[in-house]
């Protein structure tokens, strides 16, 4: 089904791999990344916006109860408080493999971590998917993937989404009350022309949004794997998507202009920048992180 929500770039920053996008509700604020270009973005209520350079790549940003942010990055797991330059690597699960960095990354219900990783040169499968806890102790969980992408999360908590989107998968497990994931299934496969399955997030009626790259486009999905909406965007890439706002009704899309040729960037004008929808559906606060 072909819906048609009214579409604007409210942040046209020309991000070459835009990702990550936050709410934190405390700011009233947007955070997301430029995990290529090594910077961090923030979009308040008024629509103003500031940029900070980090020192290495930040791929996934999840914000903590003491402030500042849990980052996934290409070094391991990171605290990260911009407004003090301080962006320090607490563990790097895969010291073992050098051509590894994290992706994508969010925050389950009960406030746990969780963020995969990739071959950065997309050429092995040799991606986990990872749990960090409050104490920064880790576990793994999941191995095998192309490229992770992901993980969102059931409003109750117990089913957990995640992508191999090289694969065109979106897999959904199990998750109990200790956080600990299991029959893994696939919960859509994709195919010629869909695109491939990017970060995504649920909604309140318990329904998962994806962004579609290569796909120009999100869908939303019921609990039963069902595409219930196609929304079409004005550019090729995007990467992820992220309820905000007052009422958590507006839904805000990172996208990149990584690969693009001249003629792309010159009919996707914003293609890099950050959109937000308003929608009649209403998102999920996280739980921030607690360690």
């Amino acid at each position: 089904m072909q819906s048609t929500y009214p579409v604007q770039c409210v942040a046209d920053v020309g991000a070459v791999l835009g990702e990550g996008p936050v709410w934190v509700a405390r700011e009233q604020a947007l955070y997301w990344v430029d995990i290529k270009g090594l910077k961090v973005f923030r979009l308040d209520s008024n629509g103003e916006r500031t940029t900070w350079k980090t020192p290495f790549r930040i791929c996934s940003l999840a914000p903590r109860r003491a402030g500042g942010f849990i980052a996934g990055t290409e070094h391991g797991f990171a605290v990260v408080e911009l407004e003090s330059a301080r962006f320090e690597i607490i563990v790097d699960p895969e010291t073992h493999l050098p051509g590894n960095r994290f992706n994508d990354g969010k925050l389950d219900r009960a406030g746990r971590f969780w963020a995969g990783t990739m071959d950065d040169s997309e050429q092995s499968s040799t991606g986990s998917l990872y749990r960090l806890d409050a104490g920064h102790s880790w576990q793994r969980f999941d191995e095998g993937y192309h490229v992770t992408n992901g993980p969102a999360f059931s409003s109750d908590g117990r089913i957990m989404y995640h992508n191999d989107s090289a694969r065109q998968l979106t897999y959904a497990f199990d998750l109990d009350g200790e956080g600990v994931p299991s029959n893994r299934r696939v919960f859509a496969r994709y195919g010629e022309g869909d695109g491939y399955p990017d970060g995504m997030t649920v909604d309140a009626e318990n329904c998962l949004w994806i962004a579609f790259w290569d796909g120009w486009c999100l869908r939303r999905y019921s609990p039963e794997g069902n595409c219930l909406e196609l929304i079409g965007l004005p550019v090729r890439k995007p990467t992820s998507c992220a309820f905000g706002g007052p009422e958590m009704r507006q839904l805000y899309v990172t996208s990149a202009s990584i690969g693009l040729t001249d003629q792309e960037r010159s009919d996707q004008p914003c293609a890099g920048g950050l959109f937000m929808l308003d929608t009649p559906y209403t998102g999920l606060e996280d739980v921030a992180f607690e360690g």
